[in-house]
């Protein structure tokens, strides 16, 4: 028979990975009698785990949430998988600091062999630049949102619009749908009621009023999900499809090699040595046409039509940029009169 302490924490292990367990299955499982499940429940009750009795014919036992944060058990693949998301956290400045209290308490109880596994992992979690940073939100304000969501009830705030904008704010009324984070900023999507149409918001612009107001009826996002929803407005579709508006087919005189690291979700096909076939999506046909100079390269169109009008709009405007203006040049000097 196993020891006491050993047998304890085999009992909470089973404990926290399903929802119920019998007392029969409970001392099946740790080759012990049901007498001694019993006493082990209550000692691990003593320490402050909250487990509560399941009535029925065979009775049985469920690891409920208490009132404050008991020790937990984590098998090897549980420690190490928490280790490298609290790494990858601390790129999230809502929680980056947190991130790193938490996994400093971790490493502190890790066995040696654990131990040893996560500082073998060179796991470097890079914070955007601070022009283009992370947004700074306050979890409290991500609770907030969160308790909003979940009670479906209608949120009013002040929403500032940012650099750009024409004015320092504007109240909102919105059904809430999902919280969502991309690129190291949190987002708020949502129902606008005013505006009668999906919007989604820069939590760190918003300023939620109180109280909220009555709950709603949960809309149908757009899209098959909110990830599919947020991709597609952010390259400026209605939410339905994450295609891009406008895509357009080249021929670039670079090897496939050269060109892959850098086409994002583009499709790159060889064509010789020296030539590739690239199909790239953007925003806009500007848009594109802008992105195919990055490659520095002789440029075929293969199609559209709006791609080729594109490239010789821009062309015509960096040769207006390229060409200095007389009217604003300085007059040139002469010599003074005798």
């Amino acid at each position: 028979m196993q020891k006491t302490s050993s047998r304890l924490l085999a009992l909470l292990s089973l404990l926290q990975t399903h929802r119920d367990w019998s007392g029969e299955h409970l001392a099946e499982r740790l080759d012990v009698t049901s007498r001694t499940v019993r006493r082990d429940i209550d000692r691990l009750r003593e320490l402050g785990y909250l487990i509560a009795t399941v009535k029925g014919p065979a009775g049985g036992y469920r690891l409920d949430a208490g009132t404050h944060m008991p020790p937990l058990l984590f098998d090897d693949g549980q420690a190490v998988a928490l280790a490298v998301a609290l790494r990858t956290a601390a790129a999230d400045a809502t929680v980056a600091e947190d991130a790193a209290r938490a996994l400093a308490t971790l490493r502190q109880v890790m066995p040696s062999r654990l131990r040893h596994r996560i500082d073998s992992l060179r796991i470097t979690a890079v914070r955007p630049p601070a022009a283009q940073g992370a947004s700074q939100v306050d979890t409290q304000l991500l609770v907030d949102l969160s308790r909003v969501i979940h009670a479906r009830e209608e949120l009013r705030f002040d929403y500032a619009p940012g650099p750009g904008g024409t004015s320092a704010g504007s109240p909102r009324r919105v059904h809430p749908h999902h919280l969502v984070t991309r690129s190291s900023r949190w987002y708020l999507v949502a129902w606008d009621l005013d505006r009668e149409d999906w919007r989604t918001f820069r939590v760190d612009r918003l300023r939620p009023r109180t109280p909220t107001g009555p709950r709603f009826e949960p809309r149908e996002l757009p899209g098959d999900s909110v990830s599919a929803f947020l991709t597609s407005r952010f390259r400026g579709n209605d939410g339905t499809t994450t295609d891009w508006p406008c895509r357009g087919e080249v021929v670039l005189r670079l090897p496939a090699a050269d060109v892959a690291p850098y086409a994002q979700d583009g499709i790159v096909e060889e064509l010789g040595p020296q030539r590739c076939r690239l199909t790239l999506g953007s925003w806009s046909w500007t848009g594109l046409a802008a992105a195919l100079g990055h490659f520095d390269t002789d440029i075929d169109i293969i199609g559209p039509p709006q791609l080729r009008t594109a490239c010789a709009e821009l062309a015509a405007r960096y040769a207006r940029a390229a060409t200095p203006n007389t009217a604003d040049a300085p007059a040139p000097e002469t010599d003074p009169a005798p």
